[in-house]
Formats: structure tokens, C-alpha cells, sequence
């Protein structure tokens, strides 16, 4: 894992949030849109997390991932 993958990793998250008419995804749906392993997403997460671009919050033991609208 290098700093490379993490930002490559994080635009297919951020690409697969954009591309749903509500810009939120749940994390077993995260995975399926990109597939990527749960680890890369959650760096991912942290990547787009620090920029600001993303909310999280729990949803029936299911971590939802929303775009943060500009």
C-alpha cells in the first residue's frame, strides 16, 4: 500500500458515490460498486475524510458513506 493506491482508491470511491442519485452509499455497496477490499476502502475513507468530501454515519449496523455537497 503506498500513497498512490490510497488516491487512486479514494477517486473510485468518490467516482462510485457521484454516480448514485442519492451520493450515498453503504459500505457492502461500496464494495460492489468498486470493487475494492474492505481495507482500501477504509483508507479511502480516511483519504476523502480528510479532504472534507465525505460524511459517515451508522445505519443498522452499516456504515453509510455520503458526498458532502458543495
Amino acid at each position: 500500500m503506498n500513497i498512490e493506491s490510497i488516491g487512486t482508491w479514494a477517486g473510485a470511491v468518490y467516482k462510485a458515490l457521484e454516480n448514485q442519485d442519492t451520493k450515498m452509499l453503504g459500505l457492502k455497496q461500496a464494495k460492489k460498486a468498486t470493487k475494492l477490499k474492505k481495507d482500501q476502502i477504509m483508507a479511502a475513507l480516511g483519504w476523502l475524510g480528510r479532504e472534507g468530501k465525505i460524511t459517515l454515519t451508522m445505519e443498522d449496523e452499516d456504515l453509510v458513506i455520503a458526498l458532502v455537497e458543495a
